[in-house]
């Protein structure tokens, strides 16, 4: 049930109405969650609340702000299910995968406290200058807002919400129009644990919202996960709002290089969970396997074989290891995408189609390997974000010239490396144009206790994870002098 938008400690259901959507599950479209009603002046309404609140949560101590985010842990964990259930129905992925994101709500929090507030801690530099110690202190950045995204509603944001909270910021929340309810749950669970009214608010709309929300003069900066247009977007709307700080991760087109020594069993396990988990609908997922033509063929069997195996179904069956598409559009523009993929060359090793499911009507797709005969940076299949169960696969011989096609991407979020040697790895970090680079391990899946963030249209060198704490504070100097003035060392020409 829609409860309206988070402010003032509570939810307002709107007075007046300025657009409304169903909300839908794309695993069954009988299922509906819910519909939204949208008010643009409770956007106006959050953002002066939480510029009120910051006033007093700026000046608590860390102490005493971690300790709310303490109890907002106790909640999120006794609430695990909750969110697995209404994530799997917004989004569709089966359930073990929402409950996976569930517990991961509670392990930013941990990392946060225990590990990244270090980054951000007061550090004194004895001697600055002469006789003179020197002081770095880390500021809030005042109301900050989080777009979310679809295809982790819970976790990402939470990414940055947990380090611009405990860092002193105030938040308004505008989760993805498709995982309104889960945004929901959120504002929920800060309510129990009893967070100060305005320092966490939730704002829920559509393309209009958000541009008000992004571009409203009174928030000091702008997180946002999602694709590279609505990143985009965002930085046109803010173009004459210089002072905004924006942390903008927008997608990727990652690769992975399996390499003539690599261990094939685990490098088609991990290729595997790269291309298909979430339906290949991750910021990090692989998108493109550069395979070495000793092991190619190898490979390529074991690949397609285990390929055709992966079962999708609803997120309530168990057995179900993909669920579907977010909605109709994201079929299409799968569909679309082979079509595109076919006219440029590539032969289709596995045809990904619309996959009717008798118990549920959704919006269900099989996988899809595409065979790619020749590079080509220019091709539009090689350099677009699908967003879908989708891998080109190129067969390689030459590593300095595959190292010079991986770099052609116009992403440089993710890549991974599949080789016994380190050497080998070695000169893929020196080369590659990546924020992230994994050895022996697929593109997808992050640690928090590490930066997340790339270079290109992936990213505006803003990484998040343990680095979210930087781009949610201004680093402040002081030079501290307790000494009494020494008349004899004035300089020239000055008398006192």
């Amino acid at each position: 049930m829609f409860l309206g938008d988070f402010f003032e400690g509570d939810f307002k259901t709107p007075l007046e109405i300025n657009e409304s959507f169903k909300v839908t599950s794309p695993s069954d479209i009988k299922d509906t969650i819910g519909e939204i009603n949208v008010c643009y002046a409770h956007v106006d309404k959050a953002v002066s609340n939480a510029r009120k609140a910051y006033e007093k949560w700026s000046k608590l101590s860390v102490d005493e702000r971690k300790s709310y985010i303490q109890k907002l842990s106790k909640v999120f964990a006794s609430k695990k299910e909750d969110f697995a259930k209404i994530i799997s129905r917004e989004t569709g992925k089966p359930l073990w995968e929402s409950r996976t994101e569930a517990g991961a709500l509670v392990g930013k929090i941990n990392v946060t406290l225990d590990y990244s507030l270090n980054l951000v801690s007061e550090t004194k530099i004895e001697g600055a200058l002469p006789g003179v110690d020197g002081y770095v202190r880390y500021k809030p950045k005042g109301v900050l807002s989080v777009i979310g995204p679809f295809n982790f509603p819970a976790h990402l944001p939470n990414g940055h919400i947990i380090p611009a909270l405990v860092t002193g910021n105030t938040i308004v929340f505008k989760p993805s129009d498709k995982t309104p309810f889960t945004g929901q749950l959120m504002a929920e669970c800060y309510k129990e644990a009893g967070f100060p009214e305005g320092v966490f608010n939730l704002v829920q709309g559509q393309v209009e919202t958000g541009k008000r929300l992004v571009s409203h003069r009174q928030v000091d900066g702008v997180l946002f996960t999602g694709s590279y247009d609505v990143g985009l977007k965002i930085k046109e709307d803010t173009l004459q709002q210089y002072w905004k700080v924006l942390a903008l991760e927008m997608g990727g087109k990652n690769a992975s290089l399996i390499w003539e020594d690599a261990d094939v069993d685990k490098a088609v396990y991990e290729s595997l969970m790269g291309s298909f988990l979430t339906a290949g609908q991750r910021c990090s997922c692989t998108s493109i396997i550069y395979l070495h033509e000793k092991v190619y063929n190898e490979f390529l069997d074991k690949f397609y074989e285990a390929a055709k195996k992966i079962k999708v179904g609803h997120w309530s069956d168990e057995t179900a290891f993909m669920g579907p598409l977010i909605n109709e559009a994201a079929v299409e523009k799968y569909l679309r995408f082979q079509q595109i993929a076919l006219r440029e060359g590539a032969e289709c090793l596995m045809r990904g189609k619309k996959l009717e499911n008798t118990d549920h009507e959704g919006c269900y797709v099989t996988p899809s390997i595409y065979l790619v005969p020749e590079f080509n940076e220019d091709s539009v299949y090689l350099t677009s974000e699908i967003f879908g169960p989708n891998v080109a696969i190129v067969k390689v011989s030459d590593f300095d010239l595959t190292m010079k096609q991986m770099n052609a991407s116009h992403f440089g979020l993710a890549s991974a490396v599949f080789t016994k040697s380190r050497e080998t790895f070695e000169k893929a970090l020196q080369t590659l144009n990546v924020g992230l680079l994994n050895w022996n391990r697929t593109t997808n899946g992050a640690s928090s206790k590490l930066p997340f963030g790339g270079t290109k249209k992936s990213g505006n060198d803003r990484p998040s994870a343990h680095h979210a704490v930087y781009y949610c504070t201004t680093p402040v100097a002081s030079l501290e002098d307790e000494t009494k003035l020494d008349t004899s060392k004035l300089p020239p020409g000055l008398f006192l």
